[in-house]
C-alpha cells in the first residue's frame, strides 16, 4: 500500500524562544525540520506544511514539496491532505515539526496497526499522579486511569482521513485524533517514546540534544592464563625478563601476565583468544614474544574503534617474588598498551600455599580489561 507523510511545520513555537520559529532552529548542527523530514525518508512522498509568509524556505528543505497551510492547525493538514488528492496514497501519516526524534520502530508500529485499524496513532500511558488546580492551589485529584499523553504520527486510512477534515467543524481540534473520532473512526493506541518529545520550550531543546548524544560503549573483558615451571635461570612477566631457578614453560616465550591481560582484550572485544589468532599449531609463534600478541590485541581495539581504558593484571605464584619488579612490569606493559601509568595494574598475590600455584608447579594470572568506544 502507498504511504504519504504530511509534515505540519506552519506553526509559530513562541514558547521555543530563540530567533526564529522552533522548527527552523538548530539542533545538535542540524535544523530541527531537517531531522524530521529526514526520520521519514524511504516512507513515501512528503509534504510539509509552510505558514504562507515563509514558504520561501522552501528551497532549503532537504526533501519533500512545501504547500502553505492555514491559520489553524486543522487548515494546514486540510492543505496537506488536498495537495495529495492528485496522487492519491492509500495510508498518511500526520507528523508534527517540532518532533525530530521519532524512530523507524513508531512510524512502522503506526503503519502495521492501519492493517486492521482506519487509524492509529502513538501514545504514552500517563503514570504520573494529576491534580486540579486553581490560582496555584490543588483543589483536587484526576484519576489517571486510562490516560495517554498523544504523540505523532497519526497514521490514517487517506481517504477516511482526508473525508473526516473536508467535513470537520471544530477549527481548534487538538490533533487528528479528534477529528477522525468526531467522524466515528476507531483510532488505535501504540506505543508511544519518551524520545519522540514534542519542542515547546527552551527546556525541551536541551532534552533532545541529550537524546541525540552518542551513546558509548563501554566493554570489560577477562583473561586468564597458567604456565608451568620448567628448565631455566628466568621467567618473562608482564614483559619483564625476572631471574629465576626456573623457566616459565609454553609455545611462546610464556609471559603468563601479558598473555591474560591479551585475553581480557580480545574478550572484551568479543573476539576469542590468543590461540584464535596466533594459533600453537604454528611453528612460527614458536618463543614468539608475548609483546607482538599484545601489540596485536591493542591495535585491534584501535581498529574497531576502541580505546583501552584500564586494565588490571594480578599474578598469582609463590615465587618468585614480583614485587622488587612490579613498577618495571607496570611501565612496560603501559608502553606496549600505549597507556598512562595510572591506567594500568600490575600486582601479585600467592594462592597460600594451596593447589599448583602453591607447591610451586607455575604461575597463573587473571586480567581485566575495559574498553570505551564513544
Amino acid at each position: 500500500m502507498k504511504t504519504a507523510v504530511i509534515i505540519v511545520a506552519a506553526g509559530r513555537g513562541l514558547r521555543a524562544g530563540g530567533p526564529e520559529p522552533k522548527q527552523w532552529q538548530m539542533l545538535r548542527g542540524r535544523g530541527v525540520i531537517d531531522r524530521t523530514i529526514a526520520a521519514f525518508e524511504g516512507v513515501g512522498p512528503i509534504v510539509v506544511v509552510l505558514a504562507p509568509d515563509e514558504m520561501h524556505r522552501a528551497a532549503s528543505l532537504a526533501g519533500g514539496r512545501a504547500v502553505a497551510g492555514g491559520a489553524t492547525r486543522a487548515a494546514s493538514v486540510r492543505a496537506g491532505l488536498e495537495a495529495l488528492v492528485a496522487d492519491l496514497p492509500d495510508l498518511v501519516l500526520i507528523h508534527d515539526a517540532a518532533r525530530p526524534l521519532v524512530s523507524r520502530r513508531v512510524i512502522s508500529d503506526v503503519i502495521d496497526a492501519l492493517g486492521t485499524a482506519p487509524a492509529a496513532a502513538p501514545a504514552i500511558a500517563v503514570t504520573d499522579a494529576l491534580w486540579r488546580g486553581d490560582e496555584g492551589i490543588v483543589t483536587g485529584m484526576q484519576d489517571r486511569s486510562g490516560l495517554y499523553r498523544a504523540q505523532t504520527p497519526q497514521g490514517f486510512h487517506f481517504a477516511a482521513i482526508l473525508a473526516a477534515h473536508r467535513a470537520a467543524t471544530d477549527a481548534a481540534a487538538a490533533d487528528d485524533v479528534a477529528i477522525a473520532r468526531v467522524a466515528g473512526l476507531k483510532v488505535a493506541i501504540v506505543p508511544g517514546e519518551e524520545r519522540n518529545l514534542k519542542i515547546t520550550t527552551p527546556e525541551d531543546f536541551a532534552r533532545a540534544a541529550q537524546y541525540l548524544e552518542p551513546q558509548m560503549d563501554i566493554r570489560t573483558g577477562n583473561g586468564f592464563d597458567v604456565h608451568k615451571f620448567g628448565p631455566g635461570d628466568h621467567v618473562w612477566l608482564c614483559g619483564v625478563k625476572v631471574p629465576h631457578t626456573h623457566a616459565l614453560v609454553g609455545h611462546s616465550d610464556a609471559d603468563v601476565g601479558m598473555h591474560a591481560v591479551t585475553d581480557a582484550i580480545y574478550g572484551a572485544l568479543g573476539r576469542g583468544d590468543i590461540g584464535q589468532h596466533f594459533p600453537p599449531s604454528d611453528s612460527k609463534w614458536k618463543g614468539a614474544a608475548s609483546h607482538i600478541f599484545l601489540e596485536h590485541a591493542c591495535a585491534l581495539a584501535r581498529d574497531l574503534g576502541y580505546r583501552i581504558s584500564h586494565a588490571d593484571c594480578t599474578l598469582i605464584c609463590e615465587f618468585p617474588k614480583v614485587g622488587p619488579h612490579a613498577a618495571a612490569m607496570k611501565a612496560e606493559m603501559a608502553r606496549i598498551m600505549g597507556l598512562e601509568p595510572d591506567q594500568l595494574s600490575v600486582k601479585a598475590t600467592t594462592s597460600e600455599r594451596l593447589g599448583f600455584t602453591g607447591r610451586g608447579e607455575g604461575i597463573a594470572a587473571i586480567a581485566t580489561a575495559t574498553l570505551v568506544r564513544p
